[in-house]
């Protein structure tokens, strides 16, 4: 009897297990002849929309012959769509995969831009966030402008890091429009309210440099008037230099 019982729960256990195969199976889309009837394509940047819209990443991956929709999904490589996505200046991480209801699924994050150099040279780009060079492709975004004598390692170096730390600051996310750098290396800026220039002198000490400027933005000007100087520096610690601006 006991092998009788055994028997009996060995054969459940089978059927059991050839229900659940059975059941997958007939859920699951046979990619051997699934099309694809669809490509959904996700594109971000962390500071804007980015360089490349929708049908940029279409028209990149066509001109690399890849082909997708329409085409059959056991002849699409998505590994090969990520790497050609990937050897894009503009494109930092790609991933792609099908599902089961025949799309085409494709992430892009893109190279985050904080910065458009437009040097005195005529060498025009932007940075990202690691400092590293984006071309400039003529696309309109709404970045702080670095103006003057730049050099690329100068931008690296110096700018990336400025600009990283505004950006990273609502108050000076909003306020400041164009970074200039002098003959010396020395920098001054320019905020989008107000008529004034203000100088930060060499490219050392700047957040302690800028939290002086903040506080007299707020506590000074917001009582004399944004365009009551024309001139304001904050290149040596505990004073701030201002120069009245010329009655006309």
């Amino acid at each position: 009897m006991l092998w009788k019982k055994t028997l009996i729960i060995l054969f459940d256990i089978a059927l059991a297990i050839y229900l659940v195969l059975a059941i997958t199976a007939f859920n699951k889309p046979d990619e051997r002849h699934a099309v694809c009837t669809d490509v959904v394509i996700e594109s971000h940047s962390d500071t804007s929309g980015g360089f490349l819209s929708q049908s940029d990443i279409v028209k990149l991956l066509e001109r690399n012959r890849i082909s997708m929709k329409g085409q059959p999904m056991k002849l699409i490589n998505t590994r090969l769509i990520e790497e050609t996505l990937e050897k894009s200046i503009f494109v930092e991480k790609a991933e792609c995969y099908k599902s089961q209801d025949g799309h085409l699924c494709i992430n892009v994050a893109q190279r985050t831009p904080v910065l458009h150099v437009m040097a005195e040279s005529g060498d025009r780009y932007y940075l990202d966030i690691h400092g590293e060079v984006i071309p400039d492709n003529s696309t309109a975004i709404d970045l702080i402008v670095a103006t003057g004598l730049i050099s690329r390692k100068y931008a690296k170096r110096v700018l990336t890091p400025l600009a990283n730390q505004l950006l990273s600051d609502r108050f000076w996310q909003s306020q400041i429009e164009q970074i200039n750098v002098l003959f010396d290396g020395s920098i001054e800026i320019v905020p989008r309210v107000g008529e004034h220039v203000a100088y930060l002198g060499q490219p050392v000490n700047i957040e302690k440099k800028l939290e002086r400027l903040r506080k007299f933005y707020r506590y000074g000007l917001s009582q004399a008037g944004w365009n009551k100087y024309s001139y304001v520096s904050v290149e040596f610690d505990n004073q701030i230099i201002c120069k009245k601006r010329k009655k006309k």
